[in-house]
């Protein structure tokens, strides 16, 4: 009998590196941009597997720091693709009581992009249904070199770990539970390695255009199946 998902342990954050998509259209002999373009339908059907499962917040790296040494031709094709996904569900994400948050230097971002990212920020803002986080030219080296210029522009002396955290452009979202990187590789690529330190990972080598709500249903059946110790030693319990 298959595994079935204990609904009183489903993960609160789930947080995603969607690998694969160049590679999934190579091998159908697709340009990158389409592998772009169905990675973008495997971001609103696994966002939406996810609420259904109980995941409060789900986090995506949709585009790096690194990423803008790629070809401007698939760099430009990437910001067309989000400014649609997000143009297309703007009314949705405000009317269905999800909220929008970004993590990363989106100022950067062409200044369209960068506005709407603002605007659908702001009107998500009060909605606490769950919640969809969207890394956009973000680093986790850049956001944590940010955070310790905000706190020496705070003159803040025997910083804490709490300090930093609240520095970090997550600070209002609980860790992830759960880190999935799709396409076999097994590499956290500068994505929330603050956050992750705790984390769960998992590594299915499906290319992330096949990523649908069976193979998230698999990924939490795995972290279910984890022992979180968090540093601790596990302790029998007292018959």
């Amino acid at each position: 009998m298959a595994k079935q998902i204990d609904v009183n342990n489903i993960p609160k954050h789930i947080a995603i590196i969607m690998d694969g998509n160049g590679r999934w259209a190579k091998r159908r002999m697709l340009p990158r941009l389409a592998g772009h373009k169905e990675g973008v339908e495997a971001l609103k059907r696994v966002t939406k597997a996810g609420r259904e499962l109980g995941v409060k917040v789900m986090s995506f790296f949709a585009f790096s720091t690194e990423n803008w040494k790629r070809d401007s031709e698939e760099v430009n094709g990437i910001f067309d693709l989000v400014k649609k996904h997000l143009s297309e569900n703007f009314d949705s994400f405000v009317n269905d009581n999800i909220k929008i948050v970004t993590m990363g230097d989106i100022s950067k971002l062409p200044q369209d992009l960068y506005q709407m990212l603002l605007d659908i920020q702001e009107k998500t803002k009060n909605n606490n249904d769950f919640i969809v986080n969207i890394g956009l030219n973000y680093g986790s080296r850049a956001e944590l070199v940010r955070a310790f210029n905000n706190l020496a522009e705070k003159n803040k002396k025997n910083i804490t770990e709490e300090d930093l955290k609240n520095e970090l452009y997550t600070c209002d979202l609980p860790d992830p539970d759960l880190v999935i990187r799709t396409s076999g590789e097994q590499r956290l690529s500068n994505f929330m390695l603050f956050q992750s330190a705790y984390s769960e990972l998992y590594f299915p080598k499906i290319h992330w255009p096949d990523f649908d709500k069976k193979q998230l249903k698999k990924a939490i059946i795995e972290y279910q199946s984890r022992d979180r110790r968090f540093g601790d030693i596990k302790r029998e319990k007292n018959k």
